[in-house]
């Protein structure tokens, strides 16, 4: 019986989770369940699974969450804010954490599972984008399993060779790296009507369901960006090591190019049950609920370069992740403050990668060896963000 906390188990990965974990009562048990501010769907969860813990990181629903514990009648501890995060994902009778809060909120929890030697199912790539470097520094000392979550790197763990050498493709017989990406919604509209982009049209992705920020990142394909951000701290990668490849069906998810000129897929339907269900159950397999692959039902599958000009994020993005930790970390912050601007409806779609492009030149660049010195640039960051949001409008 394996004993997990979920940070974030009310968003979509977390639900996911917990619909897998339902499969096999005889194999998980739920110590902790956390929202940000989602009470009721909180609660309904915790009335199913009867964890020991309940964690609400928004302060002022602490006393909502305790007249909702009173009246299902649950015998859990209530915490609150970042500390109960991190509690729980160090408690000593917690196992594996399925680290699902998005954003850089997610970092702190994530890193004090990591500090507590847990095994680590990571959903949350910005903790690896905001300090990729003192991260893995802490998994290798601790001895954490780290075990990637986003299906473009667990497709990538799982078509890697038994003996991968972290740090050196060569050694393992790697050419290079396939992170393929769907293109999100906007892959041939037309460029001149990107000012007319609402939430909802950046939100509707025609593959994967998630939440309103991942999907908004998936269509500027930020998201792929921070993907690429991740894929070299996971797995010891430089920036020419990694071939961004779109693919519109979402089938294949990534790929390993060998030097033999193989290339090694991980193919599946686009459900995000299939890399949890094997990083739950890594190094064997149980059932996630997703319906196999029907071959004689997939009429294509195409592939093309990424249109820089198109998703001016993406160049952002791999800029900042040649330029180092600081830009990657600036980055970060800077598209959490645009998307959530862009979600409220304050700037136009096009500006979000205008704010992230304004602040990269903004910061000086800067060496960061802990955690305080990134989470204190993270903060001048996003204050700048808003500034400078504020003059736009």
């Amino acid at each position: 019986m394996q004993n997990i906390a979920i940070l974030g188990a009310t968003g979509s990965i977390g639900q996911s989770t917990l619909d897998v974990i339902s499969l096999h009562p005889d194999k998980y048990n739920v110590v902790a369940l956390t929202a940000h501010s989602n009470v009721e769907k909180l609660i309904t969860q915790a009335i199913q699974f009867q964890p020991d813990y309940l964690v609400m990181s928004d302060l002022n629903n602490y006393s909502v969450i305790k007249q909702a514990v009173q009246s299902a009648n649950l015998s859990c501890e209530i915490l609150v804010g970042e500390a109960g995060l991190c509690q729980v994902a160090s408690a000593p009778n917690v196992d594996s954490v399925m680290a699902a809060i998005v954003g850089g909120a997610g970092l702190m929890p994530t890193l004090s599972a990591v500090k507590a030697g847990k095994k680590v199912m990571l959903a949350n790539k910005e903790s690896l984008v905001m300090c990729g470097d003192i991260f893995i520094q802490e998994v290798n000392k601790t001895g954490a399993q780290l075990l990637p979550i986003d299906s473009e790197h667990n497709a990538i763990f799982q078509c890697l060779p038994n003996q991968f050498e972290y740090g050196n493709l060569a050694a393992s017989g790697i050419s290079k790296i396939l992170l393929t990406g769907s293109g999100g919604p906007f892959l041939t509209r037309s460029l001149d009507s990107f000012d007319e982009i609402t939430p909802d049209q950046a939100c509707a992705h025609p593959n994967w369901d998630m939440g309103r920020k991942i999907s908004v990142d998936s269509a500027t394909m930020m998201n792929k960006g921070l993907e690429f951000i991740e894929a070299k701290w996971l797995f010891g990668l430089n920036s020419e090591d990694i071939q961004i490849v779109l693919h519109p069906q979402s089938i294949i998810h990534s790929m390993v190019q060998y030097a033999d000129g193989s290339v090694l897929a991980q193919m599946g339907n686009p459900d995000m049950k299939t890399p949890i269900a094997h990083c739950l159950a890594y190094p064997n397999r149980i059932h996630s609920g997703v319906k196999p692959l029907d071959f004689s039902q997939l009429a294509d599958f195409s592939f093309q370069v990424p249109d820089l000009l198109r998703y001016p994020n993406l160049k952002i993005a791999i800029n900042a992740c040649e330029a180092g930790q600081y830009a990657t970390t600036t980055l970060n912050a800077a598209n959490e403050i645009a998307v959530e601007a862009f979600l409220s409806n304050r700037i136009a779609f096009s500006q979000i990668a205008h704010v992230n492009d304004e602040m990269l030149q903004a910061v000086e660049s800067q060496n960061l060896h802990d955690i305080e010195g990134v989470l204190a640039l993270d903060k001048q960051v996003r204050a700048q963000a808003k500034k400078f949001i504020g003059m736009l409008v």
